[in-house]
């Protein structure tokens, strides 16, 4: 009974590395030749494994794309959570979010993929899994507007119009502005935040 337990373990630990090896791979893949020219037969050979492997953990490639693009928002989220300081205002601790989220956004190697693609080619699953993405940071911020505003930090209002206009402003002065030749540091950022956001919301 004992060996059987053990080469039952044994089986689901291998199987458990096979499939992290098919998600390392595919993200690599994805990541270099973006989704749409990603074949399930690339990812089994960066994998090292055959393709039918990969079709017991997921049934098609944009599963397995799902799969890996969630867990990437969860790490997104993730970070943003780890600058969150309960002692700090709303204020403070959305501006620390939602900088820490679009620096992840726009470091990590297959978002910054899916954008080139998104913009190139209009990849329809590219162009989805951004909004996912974005849909996601409009979610957390909401939750924290909510929040807020049930302790009357902020005028009560939708959490989630508040939210979006919010990410779109930081967009704007973090990534559109730097186009036209200068980037705000964080601290100008901070600062046009209060000026635009919440001088209007603040009681």
């Amino acid at each position: 009974m004992t060996k059987l337990l053990f080469w039952s373990k044994r089986g689901e630990e291998v199987v458990s590395e096979r499939k992290k090896d098919v998600i390392e791979a595919a993200t690599k893949s994805f990541t270099m030749f973006g989704y749409k020219a990603t074949t399930m037969d690339q990812v089994a050979k960066l994998a090292n494994v055959g393709k039918g492997t990969i079709y017991t953990f997921f049934k098609n490639k944009d599963e397995l794309f799902q799969d890996i693009w969630v867990t990437l928002i969860e790490e997104m989220k993730e970070a943003a959570e780890a600058v969150i300081d309960p002692s700090h205002s709303f204020q403070e601790n959305v501006h620390l979010a939602l900088f820490e989220m679009l620096v992840f956004r726009t470091k990590h190697q297959l978002a910054i993929k899916l954008f080139q693609e998104e913009k190139e080619m209009g990849t329809p699953a590219a162009a989805e899994a951004l909004k996912k993405m974005e849909d996601a940071i409009v979610a957390y911020i909401a939750a924290k507007a909510k929040e807020a505003m049930e302790k009357n930090e902020i005028e009560q209002t939708d959490p989630e119009i508040a939210a979006f206009v919010m990410l779109k402003l930081y967009v704007t002065l973090v990534a559109d502005w730097e186009r036209r030749g200068r980037t705000l540091s964080k601290e100008e950022i901070a600062k046009l935040f209060e000026l635009f956001i919440f001088k209007g919301l603040s009681r």
